[in-house]
């Protein structure tokens, strides 16, 4: 289950950012009340952009991790790599409303979420066990 949620997850943090880019380049409208406080303001649009390469690495490194052909060692190396990622990208978040003293529900949520999610992988990663052939 919690491979599948964190699967989803990832997934949808890449059709968010796909989502960001196609806003940004004004293929697609976003109705405000679903954007993050203060959307408009140039620094705190350029702080949502700082979380792209964090964001993107963590979807891609997990998924990579689960989906692709890595095994053992490698594969406990992804897994860890990814977890720390999605746990830091959401911590930073939490962090940065916590010191301008922004409380949105929904964006605050997620963001837990992305703490949650990511401990919980970090707990249950274990290092696999190739065999020799």
């Amino acid at each position: 289950m919690r491979k599948t949620v964190t699967t989803a997850t990832e997934i949808a943090m890449l059709v968010y950012w796909l989502l960001a880019g196609a806003l940004t380049l004004d293929l697609i409208t976003i109705d405000p009340s679903l954007m993050y406080s203060d959307y408009q303001n140039p620094l705190v649009v350029a702080w949502n952009w700082s979380f792209f390469p964090i964001d993107v690495a963590f979807a891609i490194i997990g998924l990579a991790a689960r989906l692709g052909v890595a095994q053992g060692v490698r594969k406990f190396k992804l897994e860890v790599t990814a977890a720390v990622l999605m746990l830091c990208a959401g911590l930073m978040a939490v962090s940065f409303w916590t010191i301008t003293g922004d409380f949105d529900a929904t964006w605050w949520t997620m963001n837990v979420w992305l703490i949650i999610l990511g401990a919980a992988n970090l707990i249950c990663a274990r290092p696999g066990i190739i065999e020799a052939t």
